[in-house]
């Protein structure tokens, strides 16, 4: 069964989702949603929020598409700076 998702962080998916190249968006759509999910599971939480989806992005997306993906979450909306400076 699939864990329900914050509403704004699931249209902020949806949208980012929609500007990935076709040829990379069919397996992002199966490995950042499982993630998202073990994410929020591991904090406890019954709904996937934003920083779920951020971190799933930042770890399952291979390195090679790292700068797309920031513009990408960039245009979306997606406040992932918290998790990208160290």
């Amino acid at each position: 069964m699939f864990m329900r998702w914050e509403e704004a962080t699931r249209q902020k998916y949806d949208l980012m989702i929609s500007k990935i190249p076709l040829f990379h968006r069919e397996i992002t759509k199966r490995v950042v949603p499982l993630k998202a999910e073990e994410n929020a599971k591991a904090r406890g939480a019954m709904v996937i929020e934003e920083p779920d989806v951020i971190q799933a992005f930042l770890t399952e997306v291979p390195k090679a598409f790292y700068s797309m993906m920031i513009r990408l979450m960039d245009d979306v909306g997606f406040q992932y700076h918290p998790f990208t400076e160290k």
